[in-house]
């Protein structure tokens, strides 16, 4: 199973403070971050990745996201996360908050470890 490129994501309470404290310790915006963004994906130079998210979940969660590498580019080819659903859930894993309509495109959905720690599998084409 080819889960994609992984991060953390974050909950953060001001994303252009989390932003300025990441850069100090070598993150930079992977993309430019809009004025009144609330998320922003941020590198450092050994591809670790970290998502920022201002006020859209409550814990920190670990993250996959197929068709995209470590350096957040796209990978072609890439399992589909509508597969990848269908294969975990097929192994009796309980899929939730999922968003998978189409049969391709963009798609998600979350799995919680038995420890309660949340993932998300999350394909953004």
């Amino acid at each position: 199973m080819k889960l994609g490129a992984f991060s953390i994501s974050l909950p953060v309470k001001d994303i252009n403070v989390s932003i300025a404290f990441y850069a100090k310790l070598g993150f930079v915006p992977k993309m430019p971050v809009e004025d009144g963004a609330k998320w922003a994906i941020l590198v450092n130079p050994d591809d670790h990745i970290i998502g920022l998210f201002e006020g859209m979940f409550d814990q920190p969660m670990l993250t996959f996201n197929p068709g995209w590498n470590q350096e957040a580019g796209p990978v072609d080819p890439f399992e589909d996360v509508r597969t990848l659903h269908a294969q975990i859930t097929a192994d009796g894993v309980e899929a939730m908050q999922e968003t998978l309509g189409g049969e391709t495109g963009p798609g998600s959905f979350v799995v919680i470890d038995p420890d309660g720690n949340p993932i998300l599998i999350d394909q953004h084409r």
